[in-house]
This record gives C-alpha cells, structure tokens and sequence, in this order.
C-alpha cells in the first residue's frame, strides 16, 4: 500500500483514533487543524492542510459545513464523520458538486454498521408484513455525546420505519463511556427480536474513516459509505 498524505480537521476523541491508526493504514499525517484555529472553516487552505491527498473531519455540527466547503476551495477531498448538520447538508453537497469536490459524509464508519442497517431494515420489513409486532429503536452512548438521538440511530429509524410501514421511536441513552450501541426491537405477544450492533471501541469508526478517505482519492462527488461498500474499493 503507498503511503498518502492526510490531514486531520477536529482533534477530539475520534481525530486522535484516527490518528493513531493513520499509518498502519498507509497514511502520514501532514496537518491537524483543531477549533482553536479553524474559525468557520478559516484556518483550512491546501497550505495548513500540508496539501493532503485527503482530510477526515470530526468536528461538531455547526463547523462541519464550512469545513467542508473550506476543502473544496482548497481542492483536498474530504470525510466527514461529524453529525448534527442535516439540514445544512443538502446544500453543502450541492456546492461540493459545483465546485468539482469530492465528499463522503456517514454518521457511522463501521463496516459493521453498515451491514447491521441492512439486516435490521430487513427484519423491519418481515415483521412489519406479520402485523403482529410493535418496534422500538434504542441507541445507548458516552455521557459526553452531545446530539441525540445519534445519527446512525436517525439513519436506522428511517431505513427501518419505512421498511415496517410506520414510524418507529427512538429512545436515547447517554451514559458512561459507552462508545455506541444500537438495537431494533421487535416485540410481539409471545415473542422478540433484538437486532443490535454494539462498538466496543471507537477505533472500528476510525478505520471505516480511513478506509473510505483510500478510497475518495482520485474521486469527484458525493459519496456515502454504501457506495463505497458497493464499490470494488478496498476491503476492510
């Protein structure tokens, strides 16, 4: 694998996981901009970026916008794992097309998830088709996670709800250091199903991250972690 060059946008939790696992995954890390510096996407240019191959971006919901605009301009594909900018988003993707960009922006990176969003959306539509079941959505974080529900929790009730054939609720769980759980519960008279994906460590984020910034180099649009798992791009 070639060695590539990648800058951090947001240095919490999640920009040091990938951090940490940047080189095993073929990447040196030429730049980490944090908040301090990057005021509505100011500090970002090809120059602080140490022209990066491609950046992953973990910031907040009201910085994530101009963060991403902010590469286009500079010409560096990005990733961006941040969550709490739906409506926002349509019009950043616009601009990323109009500005010959490439993104790809999941509110889950792990390959895991993505598979379990596709059983559960499944098992949403069989029990919804036995009339029997009521279905539940419950997703459990870390304390300090700030949006709820999460947007993978968000992601799961949208697959799920139109699969079931009405709307299912979420309930939200901030705990501990719990760095993500989620769980479709179908529930009948004498009977349930739990489907669940629990992360054990916020390091399988990172690596779905770092995985899908390999695989939007060389690329121009607007991408999700479905297109890249249906590509023949690298596997995990």
């Amino acid at each position: 694998m070639s060695t590539a060059r990648l800058a951090l946008i947001g240095h919490g939790r999640m920009g040091r996981a990938v951090e940490e696992l940047a080189d095993a995954h073929g990447w040196t890390v030429t730049a980490v901009i944090d908040a301090g510096a990057n005021r509505d996407g100011a500090g970002i240019t090809a120059r602080s970026l140490g022209n990066a191959d491609a950046a992953i971006e973990f910031t907040t919901g009201g910085a994530a916008p101009a963060n991403v605009r902010a590469c286009v301009r500079a010409g560096c594909p990005v990733v961006s794992g941040t969550t709490g900018w739906d409506a926002e988003r349509p019009r950043v993707e616009e601009d990323v097309l109009a500005g010959n960009g490439a993104m790809l922006w999941s509110p889950n990176f792990a390959i895991g998830v993505n598979l379990f969003w596709q059983v559960a959306e499944r098992a949403a539509r069989l029990a919804g088709r036995a009339k029997s079941f009521d279905a539940h959505i419950v997703e459990t974080h870390h304390a300090a996670k700030r949006d709820a529900p999460s947007g993978t929790a968000l992601a799961l009730q949208r697959l799920a709800s139109t699969a079931f054939g009405r709307d299912i609720p979420v309930s939200s769980v901030r705990v501990g250091a719990v760095p993500g759980t989620h769980e479709l519960l179908l529930d009948a008279a004498f009977e349930q199903i739990r489907v669940v994906h629990e992360a054990r460590d916020r390091r399988v984020f990172a690596h779905g991250a770092l995985l899908a910034a390999r695989w939007l180099v060389g690329r121009r649009g607007v991408y999700t972690m479905r297109d890249f798992l249906l590509s023949e791009g690298p596997s995990s």
